[in-house]
């Protein structure tokens, strides 16, 4: 009886599919599996059987020089039998000029669109990188020693920290009278350049606020989407860009941004 782990190898290794490492784990087990072996035996004789048997129909001749035949009697040009399989080509330079008008409109049209869709297609590959790396940077503050550089709940103490760090003033509030504790906050680096970052808590659950200058090259996202489990919400405020990341439900996520613009 045929091993189930190794049915589908057979196949695989008869045609040397397998890698050296498969193909010798494989080998392996046929000295113990009678069952494999057998099958593998069985392959192997069918394959040699079909090779040497003669199953191969030649075609007459004549046939090829019938099919041209036919084919120049319907495109109404003469025979090309006598021409040693030579198909004449004289058929495709008599196409009417409005064939290769049609050819040539179709390819201005596919050239609009193109430059009509391929911008955005870009634009929106651009805000998916952003969102993997606000993700990333999200997950990678939730390991020990990562999550803050200025660990304070007032702001501040928070906000003063950013001086001279940066090339803007992160706006930085505390919304603890909303459920939303400030508990600190760090700086990150997101589209080639440096941004804050503030930390709340919500309950057991961490939000990263990234802050940056509209219109700098970090980018933009759509207002709310979604990577890895985690929900990223887009806000603005006074000419900066405000995006909030979490594992909190999308409700929390678009209150805190509501606060973060008032």
């Amino acid at each position: 009886m045929v091993c189930d782990d190794n049915a589908r190898l057979l196949h695989a290794y008869l045609d040397g599919e397998l890698d050296l490492l498969r193909s010798l784990e494989l080998e392996e087990h046929l000295k113990t599996c009678s069952g494999c072996a057998q099958e593998l035996l069985s392959q192997q004789t069918l394959r040699k059987a079909l090779r040497s048997a003669n199953l191969y129909q030649h075609a007459p001749a004549s046939l090829a020089a019938r099919i041209r035949n036919a084919v120049s009697s319907q495109e109404g040009m003469p025979s090309a039998a006598g021409h040693a399989g030579v198909v004449p080509m004289r058929r495709y330079l008599r196409r009417p000029i409005f064939e290769w008008l049609a050819v040539a409109a179709a390819m201005v049209i596919a050239f609009l669109l193109g430059a009509r869709l391929i911008p955005g297609m870009l634009s929106h590959r651009q805000d998916d990188l952003l969102a993997q790396e606000i993700v990333a940077s999200h997950i990678r503050s939730l390991q020990p020693g990562h999550l803050m550089d200025v660990e304070s709940t007032d702001q501040h103490t928070v906000k003063p920290w950013f001086n001279g760090k940066l090339d803007f003033s992160p706006p930085v509030r505390d919304f603890a009278d909303h459920g939303f504790a400030l508990i600190g906050g760090r700086l990150d680096y997101l589209g080639q350049r440096n941004v804050a970052v503030l930390i709340y808590q919500r309950r057991k659950h961490l939000i990263n606020v990234f802050i940056w200058p509209e219109g700098a090259k970090a980018g933009k996202l759509r207002e709310l989407s979604s990577s890895q489990g985690y929900y990223i919400l887009l806000g603005s405020r006074d000419g900066m860009n405000l995006c909030a990341v979490s594992d909190v439900n999308t409700d929390d996520l678009k209150e805190i941004m509501r606060l973060m613009e008032q």
